[in-house]
């Protein structure tokens, strides 16, 4: 439990990360995603409750826990009057690493996040991608088994956002936890193992990726017309195939979607296909978005899908 006042910013929040395991923290702006990263990393003391990282208690054992952990919060807090890795050295420093082990870990961590050539520039004049890729080289400058990503993307451009994936990814391999928020649905979708949905404080769901896609029921089939002439015919076509009278969507790009019961729907409706002449160039069935399952839950649209609609710029990296 933890309130601001009036405001009860987390009212029960339950949280469990499987060792060597991704687990993704969901939600709106203003659900409390972050204050729960903050009480966890020692940051905030909670109202109420308990919590332990790595086997230690936050309350009562929070030396060991901030020796346990790296975090990135959702703004990078590097010295900007340090160099690259002036900045990565004070933290190997700081975590009491030998000044050559330091400055070998420096090294290692400014190749593998792309800033190997601007190592001896000062942070103040990297772009907002680059400081953002040295805040979360600097969260791991001591190997911690326990890794807090607080909207670690936010910021780099989706080259770099990929490029992150994977080192979140080896991350894991290598068999740290990573507790991941994030407002990306596809980047939820691509890494967490299990997702937990917080809105208003509150734990409102929690499940794998695809269990949480069943949540909102049944598949999607989408068919894209060979020739837009027939799109008005196929609608009519999906329309008696659609489970509970859901009515076909457009998407956009010239095909339809529609919801279906199960995969047994199919033969039926390529025998539809073939004795109403339409031709197709997409076919699939799939499961929900993390999209419709985030409107289902929260009746708030995805990051992803405000960012699709206003085509947004991200900083550069």
């Amino acid at each position: 439990m933890k309130s601001f006042g009036r405001t009860k910013a987390l009212n029960g929040v339950n949280l469990s990360a499987k060792p060597g395991a991704v687990l993704g923290v969901l939600g709106p702006n203003g659900a409390g995603k972050t204050t729960a990263v903050r009480i966890l990393a020692t940051l905030l003391r909670a109202d109420e409750g308990t919590a332990r990282v790595n086997g230690f208690d936050v309350r009562t054992q929070a030396d060991k826990v901030r020796r346990s952990i790296g975090l990135t919060g959702q703004f990078a807090s590097v010295d900007e009057d340090l160099t690259g890795t002036e900045n990565l050295v004070m933290i190997g420093q700081l975590l009491d690493l030998p000044a050559r082990a330091a400055r070998q870990r420096a090294a290692e961590l400014l190749e593998w996040f792309d800033l190997a050539d601007a190592a001896k520039k000062k942070a103040k004049n990297y772009s907002g991608g680059m400081r953002r890729r040295l805040d979360l080289a600097a969260s791991l400058v001591g190997r911690p088994p326990v890794i807090f990503l607080d909207e670690p993307t936010t910021g780099l451009d989706p080259a770099k956002r990929e490029d992150m994936w994977d080192v979140v990814r080896s991350l894991v391999s290598d068999g740290s936890t990573v507790l991941l928020t994030t407002q990306y649905l596809e980047e939820a979708d691509a890494l967490a193992d299990e997702i937990t949905v917080i809105d208003h404080g509150q734990v409102i769901a929690h499940d794998t990726p695809n269990g949480l896609k069943r949540v909102i029921g049944g598949q999607r089939l989408t068919v894209h017309p060979a020739e837009p002439a027939a799109y008005d015919n196929l609608v009519t076509l999906l329309s008696g195939i659609a489970d509970g009278g859901h009515a076909p969507e457009a998407d956009g790009r010239g095909a339809v979607t529609v919801r279906v019961d199960s995969d047994e729907v199919l033969p039926d409706v390529v025998a539809r296909l073939r004795a109403g002449g339409i031709a197709v160039d997409e076919f699939s069935l799939h499961l929900p978005s993390l999209d419709e399952v985030f409107f289902t839950l929260t009746g708030t649209r995805s990051h992803d899908a405000r960012e699709s609609d206003s085509d947004s710029e991200e900083v550069p990296a």
